[in-house]
């Protein structure tokens, strides 16, 4: 006995000793298998990068969302336990869930029963998901769920939280936006991947990276005493800034829904930007759709402002008459022949076939007429003309920051080709070339190239890891020749012959140009032909003496009752959105001038009693920001013109009392937001009616306040006084 238990003594003594000194047993690293089984890791979760707006309001996020999941394994259920952790009766729930997700019971019964087909002796199957049709539940149907289960008696039901992209503003940009969803990889890893738009172009940036806890457990799951836990942080994805404004966005999304459904055309697109600076404010089309559900989205993914071309039509001639003024070739009292124009075998004709007889120059532009941009291209020359529109940025890619944009094509090989494109037919365009070309002529000569993305920052660091500046082109025009062509645009709207009177402002001096194009064939040669199957469009800017807003709208096929015409939708589209995005701007209307208006001088670093003093003094509304001492920021800046009344803000440091909002604009309450760092909520669009907490009331960082905002139609506070209603127009002009 003493032998054998002394071998096996040294036996066990030996096996332990080659273990301590190799580390291994039956050929596997005893270290990596305690690793294994006592090493736990649970996962950060980053969340996708944010989308805003200029402003800082939300386009795009992630949110809150729950995975469901059905336990179907009895082995859940611990023997004794009062009531079961899986399901008991699997028809029973199906039943339940077949009334809150889109699946059906048959269905879910299938993947429980192909579940359980997999179980061998050593496997069995615990619990079962309902793929796309599971996940995504809104924190609503969870509970909804959760509290039919309680009430059916249905076990066994679980939801895991999850995230699943957002967009608070549904059918808003869409196109540019794109959408994203959630998708699984060959490894199962279920992730938000960017399908569309900037969800699309940017989904590396936006795409967040998990992070990890690493601790060690023992047998039963709990935390082993002195381990260590190892965290490696999430890091979000980046926030998109885009240059678009909301409000003007949705002044173009409503406008668009109205004519959609009056007028039922087959295609709309609208862009505004600021052509001082390229920025692009508001851009959308139709159809359009939904990003959550992608209901609308049709086979068509182009974002038609850059990813498609068109002729444009009439629109072409304020770039022709660019030409024609900076070659010093324009005389507008200079007469010719309307009614139609011969070169070698192309003969054009006027809308009117048997034109107006002779006329002017300036008549004929008003006209919209195609012969005098024949008679324009024999003065200056027609090959002339080609260089100006390439100098424009015709015919090659903007270089906006979205992608696969489109060059289109300039016609240039015979005469007859570059006499129609003076008058916008035959060569073809993209939108996003029709703004930056329009920007030279709003902006005195100087040609911004539109962009979209204002900034990418990194949430993580709140540093800008691209900021995107305005960028200056070099410009076939001088500023003298931009003027020209604005007092000719002006003309257009103002004169009896004029094809734009109904696109008159209410209070603001507008400018632009009408274009009625031909719609190539789709199956073949040549072009539609029929009542309503043109494109038409007017690219128009306001107030005419220093454009603010630049806004291009096309309609397309609209379907037209007796008595309307082409140009209708067109002109409700242009005159809403620009109407009220020049009020939201606080920019003066032009028939409250006869009041007197003041350069507002700067206040910063002075007191800010003596401050809100003198501007009273002047006639201002002074509103502080702070406790008061020295202002260290004002808005709006020093040397801005304003009307009586107007309000300023002028920040110091302290606890900010609350002012009376009512009557404020959409922007000013914003202003007021940046500058005092206040929990600033707004619900809507225009000007403030109501507030949550009353004026006068000091408060915290932390609190928040609720202003609730109406459209300038629909609310009874309206800062411009004496508004003069639009004039009805009766008499309608046939053209271009």
């Amino acid at each position: 006995m003493f032998v054998v238990f002394g071998g096996l003594f040294f036996l066990l003594f030996g096996r332990l000793l080659s273990i301590q000194i190799t580390g291994q047993a039956e050929g596997r690293q005893m270290a990596a298998m305690a690793e294994a089984k006592y090493a736990r890791e649970s996962i950060l979760k980053a969340e996708r990068g944010k989308i805003v707006d200029r402003n800082g309001e939300l386009v795009a996020s992630d949110t809150l969302s729950y995975r469901l999941i059905a336990i179907i394994s009895e082995k859940a259920t611990e023997k004794g336990a009062k009531e079961p952790r899986h399901v008991t009766d699997f028809e029973k729930a199906a039943e339940l869930l077949s009334r809150f997700i889109p699946m059906e019971k048959e269905k879910m019964i299938e993947i429980r029963d192909a579940a359980v087909k997999r179980n061998t002796d050593t496997y069995e199957t615990y619990q079962i998901e309902f793929g796309k049709a599971g996940r995504d539940i809104s924190h609503e149907t969870m509970l909804a769920i959760k509290e039919a289960a309680e009430k059916e008696n249905v076990t066994g039901l679980q939801f895991i939280e999850d995230k699943k992209r957002f967009y608070p503003n549904g059918d808003f940009a869409s196109y540019l936006v794109g959408f994203a969803m959630r998708e699984e990889d060959e490894n199962g890893k279920v992730s938000t991947v960017g399908k569309m738009g900037l969800e699309q172009t940017y989904n590396k940036e936006l795409t967040g990276t998990d992070g990890k806890v690493d601790y060690k457990t023992d047998i039963w799951g709990f935390l082993l005493p002195k381990s260590e836990e190892k965290i490696v942080a999430a890091k979000d994805g980046m926030t998109i800034q885009l240059t678009i404004d909301k409000t003007i966005q949705n002044f173009v999304e409503d406008a668009m829904n109205q004519v959609n459904e009056k007028y039922s055309p087959k295609k709309m697109l609208v862009i505004v930007t600021n052509p001082k600076t390229g920025e692009i404010y508001a851009m959308s089309q139709r159809p359009s759709f939904h990003p959550s559900t992608r209901e609308g989205l049709t086979e068509n993914w182009l974002n038609e402002s850059i990813q498609n071309t068109i002729e444009p039509g009439s629109t072409m001639k304020m770039f022709t008459l660019a030409a024609a003024i900076e070659e010093k070739k324009w005389d507008p009292l200079a007469k010719y022949q309307s009614g139609q124009y011969t070169i070698y075998d192309k003969t054009i004709r006027d809308v009117k076939r048997g034109g107006w007889g002779r006329i002017t120059f300036l008549e004929g532009f008003q006209r919209s007429s195609n012969v005098s941009m024949a008679y324009l291209l024999e003065r200056m020359g027609d090959r002339t003309f080609i260089e100006y529109l390439r100098g424009f940025g015709f015919g090659e890619k903007v270089g906006i920051d979205l992608p696969n944009e489109v060059p289109g094509i300039i016609l240039d090989i015979n005469p007859s080709e570059r006499l129609t494109t003076s008058y916008g037919q035959g060569s073809t365009v993209t939108p996003i070339q029709m703004i930056q070309a329009a920007n030279a002529i709003a902006n005195d000569g100087k040609m911004m190239k539109p962009y979209v993305i204002d900034k990418i920052i990194d949430p993580n660091t709140g540093k800008v890891v691209e900021d995107h500046k305005e960028e200056e082109r070099k410009s076939p025009i001088s500023a003298e020749t931009a003027k020209q062509v604005r007092e000719v645009l002006a003309s257009t709207v103002t004169s009896d012959v004029g094809t734009g009177r109904k696109f008159a402002l209410s209070g603001y001096s507008v400018g632009g140009k009408t274009g009625t194009a031909e719609i190539p064939k789709s199956d073949g040669p040549g072009y539609l032909s029929g009542d309503g199957n043109y494109l038409y469009s007017f690219l128009g800017m306001a107030p005419i003496d220093d454009p603010q807003l630049l806004t291009y709208v096309i309609v397309q096929q609209p379907k037209l009752e007796l008595g309307q015409y082409g140009s209708d939708p067109v002109a409700e589209l242009f005159t809403s959105i620009m109407e009220s995005s020049l009020k939201y701007m606080n920019i003066l209307p032009e028939n409250s001038q006869t009041s007197s208006t003041k350069s507002l001088s700067d206040h910063i670093g002075e007191d800010a009693a003596s401050s809100m003093t003198a501007l009273e003094q002047q006639g201002f509304s002074p509103v502080l920001i702070g406790e008061g001492g020295k202002v260290v920021s004002q808005y709006p800046e020093a040397g801005t013109k304003l009307s009586e009344g107007s309000l300023v803000l002028l920040e110091t440091a302290g606890d900010t009392t609350l002012p009376n909002f009512s009557g404020w604009s959409k922007k000013m309450a914003l202003s007021f937001k940046m500058l005092s760092g206040l929990d600033i909520r707004l619900n809507g669009d225009g000007y403030v009616t109501e507030q949550s907490l009353s004026a006068g009331a000091v408060i915290s960082k932390e609190d928040p306040v609720v202003l609730q905002l109406k459209s300038p139609e629909d609310t009874h506070t309206i800062i411009e006084q004496n508004e003069e209603a639009e004039n009805e127009e009766v008499e309608e002009i046939i053209g271009g």
